[in-house]
């Protein structure tokens, strides 16, 4: 069956697949979201005890998922993988260092050997929130802004300058939707604490934080979006490989491909209404509606940097160094044997599925932290 479909057409596929895999990261970044919340909404240890649980449930989730991206990013499109992490590689190291922290804060928090305290590992949860889905959106930007690098025709590297990927911070543009991401990860956590939690008190306070963080993710948003429906994008040339700068070719991508403008739409409009819920319903149903447009919203936007003869790892420094789905890929074969694997697929989600409900059987409250015998 794959191994007769086209290279092109195995490209797109595992495009659209990795592409699934950072949209389900990002929605599941409700979890860094939370942890920037364990002081503003935990005001005593028990709510903070309360607060890490809900999002322990959950963190290993966000774990597995950012490696699976990683994977399959790095056996699918191996040339992407090694341009990023050996030129970028000191925002790439800040990422990895704020999950690595993370982890470790989860297994040693309330660890009896744990002579740093508490405090410190719920300083490092906040770090991990902040830095985490900062850099990540920042780096996603490039994906539309380009970065500073350059390959040899043996496909090696050379940044133009000495920061590595962290100059990237400093665009006004990649800043954007580096806020927008910290900021709809703290609108999800926020979500998913009125969904999961059973205390008054910490439902008031996360209803009162939601609207402290949807009016900067929707400001945000809203320039990051326009922005890039006005600027130039890294077109090219399926005849010749060139790559050229096009006015406005993310609006002519999102014009050309009306089904990605249907899900940009729809995620949008379910983000607002998962927000509105939160404010308005004591359901605690928000989350269900803010995080599958979570997912929707990124995806088209994956979709608006890679597809259409667009270059998806586009350098600002040397046009042609730019990476494409068919320069930067497996060989058939790889992408074959990969597209067997990746029939195991529904499987997995369908065993997440069932993971996340078994979870989440009841809402958490102080009760069960004082009875429960693995407390995060």
């Amino acid at each position: 069956m794959f191994g007769k479909l086209s290279l092109l057409v195995l490209q797109q596929y595992w495009y659209i697949i990795v592409s699934l895999l950072g949209s389900i990261l990002v929605f599941l970044f409700f979890v860094q979201g939370g942890q920037t919340f364990l002081f503003r909404i935990g005001k005593s240890e028990s709510e903070r005890t309360i607060l890490v649980n809900a999002l322990g449930r959950k963190w290993e989730f966000t774990f597995t998922t950012l490696v699976t991206f990683g994977g399959a990013f790095f056996a699918s499109f191996p040339l992407f993988y090694a341009t990023s992490f050996g030129g970028a590689y000191w925002v790439w190291m800040l990422i990895l260092f704020a999950f690595v922290i993370q982890a470790v804060s989860y297994e040693f928090r309330t660890k009896a050997s744990n002579f740093l305290g508490k405090r410190v590992y719920e300083n490092f949860l906040f770090i991990n929130g902040l830095l985490g889905t900062f850099l990540v959106g920042v780096a996603v930007a490039t994906f539309f802004s380009g970065s500073q690098f350059s390959l040899n025709e043996m496909n090696n590297v050379s940044w133009a300058n000495g920061a590595h990927g962290l100059e990237a911070a400093l665009n006004p543009f990649n800043l954007s939707l580096g806020l927008a991401v910290f900021f709809l990860a703290r609108v999800l956590g926020l979500l998913y604490f009125m969904k999961t939690i059973d205390n008054d008190n910490i439902i008031a306070r996360s209803k009162k934080e939601l609207i402290r963080s949807a009016l900067p993710f929707v400001a945000s948003f809203l320039l990051f979006a326009v922005w890039l429906m006005l600027r130039k994008g890294f077109a090219v040339n399926p005849d010749t490989g060139e790559v050229f700068m096009e006015p406005f070719k993310y609006f002519h991508n999102l014009m050309a491909m009306p089904w990605v403008l249907v899900m940009f739409i729809m995620g949008v409009l379910a983000i607002l209404g998962g927000i509105a819920s939160g404010l308005l319903s004591d359901s605690g149903n928000g989350i269900w509606f803010a995080g599958p447009g979570t997912i929707l919203v990124v995806f088209s936007l994956f979709m608006l940097a890679g597809l259409n003869d667009t270059a998806f790892y586009p350098s600002s420094y040397d046009l042609q160094s730019s990476l494409t789905i068919q320069n930067a890929s497996s060989t058939h074969y790889t992408l074959v044997a990969m597209s067997w694997v990746s029939l195991f697929i529904p499987f997995v989600l369908t065993y997440v599925i069932f993971a996340w409900r078994a979870l989440n059987k009841k809402k958490i409250d102080e009760k069960e932290m004082q009875e429960e015998h693995h407390v995060y």
